[in-house]
């Protein structure tokens, strides 16, 4: 019998049309196995009130996530054309009856008892929240639902940047200093924060959100009026961001920074004196699961990445023909320093991904700093608890590397997900039974 594999994507952040995407990568490898019934799911509603849908395929095609929102909230829209359709699919029932049984045409709004009953396992193809800050994850949990990536507390802490690094920090690992800024304290003492900001940081700072998707809203920042603008945008009551603010941070009508009660500043992360070489990199992994129920590590090749700008896009990381990611890094001209160097960082990343217990899969981005005598850094940037899964993001060419086909690597995620669920339920058995 084939597994049931719901997945899930759309969503309502500004991540939204990556992780369309993503779902719809997952399940088109899915549907054409033969291992498992996929079952197209779209996740709309807010934060306070989930709303899944199954999707019918002429959603499913749209390009956008707006357009199949608006379809499954207006659904008068969608059905403009249903008289054709059901003509159509009246000429075409042999056809789809051998080829597409179980073809959905009309979108069904699912609850969790309901998704219970029609998936034995989820994969959530979200990017940013809810799939990566535990939220989703509990309320499968609370149905006994399986599902892909690290668990509740995992999830919950690498979503916030700041926490999570100062987590990784108090064990020792190196993390770029940070500095939070809130909205009440911004407004009541503007002046002072940013005398204390110019003490402790020198131009450029990175600044970013605490915890929305990767990419997001994070950029570089040159001087104190791109500073203010930065607060003033991220403060802002109105959706939109002001003209002048548009300007002073150079940004395109396309660019996005999230209105938020608090954002983060670092440090930059930058080549220096002492060091030989310092690279942005980006490294995917995977776990599997011994016969004891110990998670085992499996490090991908680390991708340099190139950013057009100072920083990578949401597009440049996950859309295809829009990012440069090269693998192998280029961490020295010679192939064996460089593999030394190579091995150096998937260790200490397997550290990280052990200190945080990240289980299935995840991303880690990092700058790596290669100093005299071989000596090697890894300076964590921020963890994807669920990284994208589009076609052209670089996690598919590092597995690659390791002999997976795109569909072999979902598989093996979906394997240990479902591993780990019924192992823990046979520990549970056991204990019960002692």
């Amino acid at each position: 019998m084939r597994l049931k594999v719901g997945v899930l994507m759309g969503g309502f952040t500004p991540e939204r049309h990556i992780s369309l995407e993503s779902g719809r990568n997952v399940y088109s490898k899915l549907f054409a196995s033969t291992q498992y019934e996929a079952l197209p799911l779209f996740l709309s509603g807010s934060k306070e009130s989930y709303r899944i849908f199954t999707l019918p395929a002429a959603l499913l095609l749209k390009d956008n996530a707006d357009d199949i929102h608006d379809a499954l909230m207006h659904p008068a829209k969608f059905s403009k054309s249903e008289a054709l359709l059901t003509a159509i699919r009246k000429e075409a029932a042999s056809i789809t009856k051998y080829y597409a049984k179980d073809a959905i045409f009309t979108p069904e709004a699912l609850s969790f008892p309901a998704l219970k009953e029609r998936i034995d396992f989820m994969f959530i193809a979200l990017h940013g929240r809810p799939g990566e800050d535990g939220t989703l994850q509990e309320r499968l949990e609370a149905y006994d639902i399986p599902y892909n990536g690290s668990g509740i507390a995992t999830t919950a802490l690498t979503i916030d940047k700041y926490a999570t690094n100062q987590f990784l920090a108090q064990k020792g690992f190196y993390v770029a200093e940070q500095l939070l800024i809130t909205k009440k304290d911004w407004t009541a003492h503007q002046a002072s924060i940013i005398h204390s900001i110019e003490e402790a940081f020198v131009y450029p700072i990175i600044a970013k959100p605490v915890d929305d998707g990767c990419s997001a809203g994070v950029m570089r920042l040159t001087d104190r009026a791109m500073l203010v603008a930065y607060a003033s945008a991220s403060f802002r009551s109105q959706p939109l961001i002001a003209f002048e603010l548009m300007q002073t941070l150079e940004l395109q009508a396309a660019d996005y920074i999230p209105r938020q009660e608090r954002f983060l500043l670092e440090i930059l992360i930058q080549k220096d004196q002492t060091t030989l070489d310092c690279l942005e990199t980006t490294t995917g992994l995977l776990t599997h699961i011994d016969p004891n129920g110990n998670t085992l590590y499996e490090l991908f090749e680390p991708s340099e990445t190139v950013a057009a700008d100072a920083v990578l896009s949401l597009e440049e990381k996950f859309l295809a023909g829009e990012g440069h990611n090269i693998t192998p890094a280029r961490f020295h001209s010679d192939t064996k320093v460089a593999q030394m160097i190579s091995k150096s960082v998937k260790e200490q990343l397997q550290n990280i991904a052990t200190a945080l217990n990240l289980q299935g899969y995840a991303r880690i981005d990092a700058f790596v700093k290669i100093y005299p005598c071989k000596k090697v850094e890894v300076w964590v940037v921020e963890i994807n608890a669920l990284p994208a899964m589009t076609p052209a993001t670089c996690i598919f060419h590092q597995s690659a590397l390791n002999g997976y086909m795109p569909f072999d690597f979902i598989d093996a995620i979906i394997q240990y997900g479902w591993t780990k669920k019924n192992f823990g339920t046979a520990v549970a058995a056991l204990t019960l039974d002692r």
